[in-house]
């Protein structure tokens, strides 16, 4: 079993959301981002949720980049960095097959 944080952009939600349920049917444990339930957040609100998910990052021993049809965002590029220094394994999903 491996500790994943599921990373990348939340215009990918429904399909981060699918692939945190499809790697945790194979036995890993999977921290996910928070999916917003409100329009606006304050920058205080929007900072809490960035530091939470990178000390999610930081008790995984991995991180899953949902990378839809290639595509990574700024926040997604700094939690692949901030992985990399800490010495995490980054798997990166793939539109034509599973990759775990």
């Amino acid at each position: 079993m491996k500790i994943i944080t599921i990373c990348g952009s939340l215009k990918f939600k429904k399909t981060m959301m699918e692939e945190a349920e499809r790697l945790e049917l194979l036995g890993n444990c999977v921290l996910t981002p928070i999916y917003p339930t409100k329009e606006n957040y304050t920058k205080e609100e929007i900072k809490k949720f960035n530091e939470l998910h990178f000390a999610k990052i930081k008790l995984s021993n991995a991180i899953y980049v949902v990378n839809v049809e290639g595509y990574i965002g700024k926040q997604t590029q700094k939690e692949i960095i901030f992985a990399k220094e800490n010495k995490k394994e980054i798997i990166y999903f793939d539109n034509s097959k599973n990759t775990l």
